[in-house]
């Protein structure tokens, strides 16, 4: 038996790249899937159900089951079709994937509305309105797992992805905010940061030597890498694992910092904005990160 059997997933974005190799893993291990994938352009443009579907046949004709679903992440309605699609076609629902994205990358001094809500729409408001939407259910038979997916833009910084990067790191608050609240339930909350070559990183700009390399390098951080943790998360394997980040690269698994205090610094008399340039911020600039991208802080090669 696998680590999956007996459990319905929701995996969402599930029609391509990272999504799909998580949907057919999940149902390699004994998994019930729902391959959920609008069929749009990484901009939101189009629609189509074959990339979903596919997906769906490749898991049934391997003798597995799923079912494909093209709802939208971005809209509560469409949130609760999903998790809907689940219980009506296998009664229950035990783990959800949040992959879904797009991108719309721009420097920010040239980033529109459009462009910054669109990104915010997928990404954000669609992990918490698929969670949410399953939340009840979780709930109610005290056990289930989320598996959202963040990235190092968000958690370390990267240029052009202004809009890109706050969902993410709005991702990991979430993420955290859905452990605390769910833990009482038995209900577990992670976050993976998947370093892969797919059809969103396919957009990089690769106009230099330098970049050309980047990309190369990227090209050998293969999609279905990133599938083994996202089946461990969501199996009763990882039950003592909740409200963690981590980062999968090829064959690399990392554990993410989270935000503690680093240094502090007291002045018995109160601050004064002349006594925190004189004295605070001397005392605590050892501790500065520097203005890095994540290339810069994890530069070195896939293993």
């Amino acid at each position: 038996m696998g680590m999956m059997e007996g459990k319905v997933v929701v995996v969402t974005g599930a029609g391509g790249g990272i999504g799909r190799g998580i949907a057919l893993a999940m149902a390699a291990a004994g998994g019930r899937v729902v391959a959920n994938d609008l069929g749009v352009s990484l901009g939101g443009e189009g629609a189509d159900a074959g990339p979903a579907q596919r997906v769906a046949d490749e898991i049934v004709a391997a003798g597995g089951q799923a079912v494909a679903n093209t709802d939208t992440v971005s809209t509560w309605a469409g949130a609760h079709r999903i998790v809907q699609c689940a219980l009506d076609q296998f009664g229950r629902i035990d783990a959800v994937v949040n992959n879904a994205g797009n991108l719309r990358d721009r420097m920010f001094h040239k980033m529109n509305e459009d462009e910054w809500r669109s990104v915010i729409d997928v990404h954000l408001h669609g992990a918490f309105f698929v969670s949410r939407a399953a939340a009840n259910h979780f709930r109610d038979q005290e056990g289930g797992a989320y598996v959202h997916m963040t990235s190092t833009s968000g958690l370390i910084g990267n240029f052009g992805q202004a809009n890109y990067s706050a969902a993410k790191l709005g991702i990991v608050g979430l993420s955290k905010s859905i452990a605390l609240d769910m833990a009482r339930y038995r209900v577990r909350s992670n976050c993976i940061a998947p370093f892969a070559w797919s059809r969103m990183t396919d957009s990089i700009p690769a106009t230099t030597p330098e970049e050309k390399a980047r990309v190369e390098r990227m090209k050998k951080m293969e999609a279905g890498k990133i599938a083994p943790m996202a089946v461990f998360l969501a199996s009763d394997a990882a039950a003592d694992v909740t409200a963690q980040i981590f980062a999968v690269r090829a064959n690399e698994i990392m554990l993410m910092g989270q935000s503690r205090p680093l240094r502090s610094v007291h002045l018995g008399e109160g601050w004064t904005p002349e006594a925190i340039a004189a004295t605070a911020i001397p005392a605590m600039r050892g501790q500065f990160y520097p203005l890095e991208r994540s290339g810069d802080v994890i530069s070195w090669d896939p293993i």
